[in-house]
């Protein structure tokens, strides 16, 4: 999916606003009405903190059923709900210290061989039985696993399966790239002129 700057900018903004709104038991922001944005597209939002890249939340959906800007807006609000984090919740003043990222996914398409994707590129989607699971590109980035320490890794973390469930014939594995908009601080910085 292509999208432009401004309209880059506007979901960024959205899910910020979506984010807030939610802490701050707001109205829900205005969903933007661009063209470009009522495409169907799944999206993923994740939080980090800006120090460490320690993750604070990450949620998102794979489907592209919904238009783009909604699913944004549903994902930031969902992403506060990360289970993995709710012992430990974003609170309205963490925001300063955060940074977000939204990976705006492409249709998924299945592989014909489990290592039949790009290590780098690719995100992935793994499906056995009733158990599914999915790793973006940027976890290959930033580990460095190999394409089966990352089938291995996505099994037992994601599906909560044995390691070489990948392997077996009746698991199947699909593929997407994603657009990358950010990282960037939470918090905007107000340029200030001279």
């Amino acid at each position: 999916m292509n999208l432009s700057p401004d309209d880059q900018a506007a979901l960024l903004d959205l899910a910020r606003a979506s984010i807030r709104a939610t802490l701050a038991g707001a109205p829900e922001p205005h969903i933007p009405d661009a063209a470009t944005l009522r495409q169907p597209a799944g999206c993923f939002v994740s939080l980090h903190e800006i120090g460490g890249h320690r993750l604070r939340g990450c949620v998102g959906r794979l489907d592209a059923k919904a238009p783009l800007a909604k699913t944004v807006a549903a994902m930031a609000q969902a992403v506060l709900e990360d289970p993995r984090f709710l012992t430990d919740p974003v609170t309205l003043t963490d925001l300063a210290d955060l940074e977000i990222e939204l990976s705006i996914l492409s249709p998924l398409i299945p592989t014909d061989a489990p290592l039949n994707f790009d290590l780098l590129q690719d995100g992935i989607y793994l499906t056995r039985g009733d158990r599914s699971g999915c790793f973006l590109p940027q976890v290959a980035r930033e580990t460095g696993w190999s394409k089966q320490q990352l089938l291995d890794r996505l099994c037992t973390e994601k599906l909560d399966l044995p390691a070489a469930t990948w392997r077996q014939p009746d698991s199947r594995l699909y593929r997407f790239t994603t657009l990358l908009l950010g990282p960037e601080p939470f918090v905007k910085k107000e340029i200030s002129s001279i």
